[in-house]
């Protein structure tokens, strides 16, 4: 939405928000956070500042692959605005708790800050690719932005490029400083996403010097997380609300649903916040409570979002408007909760029938223009977790596991029809589209599960349900 030469102008003559204009106490660096986007800011650094004991914790983040967010935050000391954004209205609140806002390729910052003995802990919201795992879960020491990190860190010259590498860096320099333990808090929608964290960064330094893996081992907790918080891309027309409705200007504010979930398990050995206030969950057992999120809420939206383009919607509310993708979604729904009960939950009581009707809610906030387009990269990643457990448990039972199926027939069809297709194996998933039948299907299914792939009745009933949402797609 492009503003008049008026508004800018009234835009303008408005106060920025910072520590001056907006006074906010500002807590001493306590947490380390990789992956600064509109994500951790509406969840970890929200949770954060609600804290009773905020003021003791403050956040420095590091962007990932650009600068801009942390510029962008900087000019305003941190602070930015939380926009609530409910069916009734829109709340407005400001977050103090980021302190410092880095460019991620200022390495030397992060191992200055990591090193720092009053740093208690590092947050990763650094996105499931990210962490290079293979199909055995260990570190693809092989992948090239892996192997080049490895050579800059056994060269002692230049600094790494990926985040893993930065973190493993910096933990070598708190090695170094002799500045105790911490944990580190993986914040991606990944199963057993501590457990991850941990193999990607213990391989990463056992590659690179046996001593600081050693160091890692002993001194380094990785805390297992399930989050949530639908979180759209902000939009000029956001930016203008703001000024509108709180008389100064945010060039970052971020807009939310009201609801908000955080689950958490593992140990923190230097402290952590008392996140409990802001009812953050903390559990012994974390994997129902991971699968919970990550088939019916995850596994939802990228069904929505592959399904949904196919059909010409472009918002998640859009796409459960239609009733065929309501219907793909409830079905696969079904498949899941089957699997999520009995001793499956573990003892946990994860109330997945109130879980399911609140997500249909959520979903249906017209208001949040979640965008399918930004839901579905990376599929190559997410159905792994999101599509494939599914089946594989329908199909151990001997059911068919047909509506998680779907889901993969259907980001095979997006993968050769979308004119954009972002993916860690775009190249991979294109050279396989130019098979032809079940071979393209198997080629496809073997980038996101070997063993999958190897079964010819999955092969078939995948290749089965192609289509589905292509034929009389509707235009949204």
């Amino acid at each position: 939405m492009e503003q008049t030469d008026a508004a800018v102008e009234a835009a303008e003559s408005l106060p920025q928000l910072n520590r001056t204009t907006h006074v906010a106490a500002k807590p001493p660096v306590r947490i380390v956070h990789l992956g600064l986007g509109a994500f951790h800011r509406s969840h970890q650094a929200w949770y954060t500042s609600q804290a009773s004991d905020a003021a003791d914790w403050g956040i420095a983040a590091f962007t990932g692959r650009r600068p801009d967010a942390a510029l962008a935050l900087a000019e305003q000391d941190g602070l930015f605005t939380l926009v609530e954004r409910a069916d009734s209205g829109d709340s407005f609140s400001v977050v103090g708790s980021i302190v410092e806002a880095v460019d991620g390729a200022d390495v030397q910052r992060l191992a200055e800050l990591v090193s720092a003995p009053a740093t208690a802990m590092v947050t990763l919201t650094v996105t499931e690719a990210a962490y290079r795992l293979g199909a055995d879960g260990q570190l693809d020491t092989t992948a090239s932005d892996v192997a080049g990190d490895l050579a800059l860190l056994a060269s002692g010259s230049g600094n790494p490029s990926t985040p893993l590498g930065r973190l493993v860096f910096a933990l070598a320099a708190r090695r170094a400083a002799g500045a105790g333990p911490l944990a580190v808090v993986c914040c991606d929608n990944l199963a057993n996403n501590g457990t991850v964290a941990r193999n990607a960064v213990a391989g990463l330094a056992q590659a690179w010097d046996a001593e600081l893996a050693a160091w890692v081992e002993e001194n380094v907790s990785f805390v297992s997380t399930s989050v949530d918080r639908i979180t759209p891309r902000t939009t000029e027309a956001d930016i203008a609300a703001v000024e509108a409705a709180c008389d100064y200007r945010d060039n970052s504010p971020v807009v939310a649903e009201p609801f908000t979930n955080w689950v958490l398990s593992g140990d923190f050995p230097a402290g952590r916040p008392r996140w409990e206030d802001a009812g953050a969950v903390f559990v012994d057992h974390i994997e129902p409570y991971e699968n919970r999120k990550l088939w019916l809420l995850n596994g939802a939206h990228s069904l929505l979002a592959y399904a949904g383009q196919l059909r010409g919607h472009t918002t998640v509310a859009q796409a459960l408007a239609d009733p065929q993708c309501l219907t793909a979604v409830e079905s696969f729904w079904d498949e899941a909760e089957a699997n999520l009960s009995g001793a499956a939950a573990g003892g946990a009581d994860l109330q997945v029938p109130a879980y399911r009707a609140a997500l249909l809610a959520r979903f249906s906030n017209a208001r949040i223009a979640h965008h399918l387009a930004q839901i579905a990269m990376d599929g190559s990643t997410k159905l792994r977790m999101r599509a494939v457990p599914v089946l594989l448990a329908e199909r151990a039972q001997g059911k068919s596991g047909a509506a998680a199926a779907l889901m993969i027939a259907a980001w095979i069809d997006f993968s050769a029809a979308a004119e954009t297709f972002h993916d860690p194996l775009a190249a991979e998933v294109a050279a396989a589209n130019l098979l032809a039948g079940t071979e393209r299907v198997r080629a496809v299914l073997a980038l996101v599960d070997p063993a999958v792939a190897a079964d010819d009745a999955v092969v078939e009933l995948v290749s089965g349900l192609l289509g589905t949402f292509t034929a009389g797609a509707s235009n949204g």
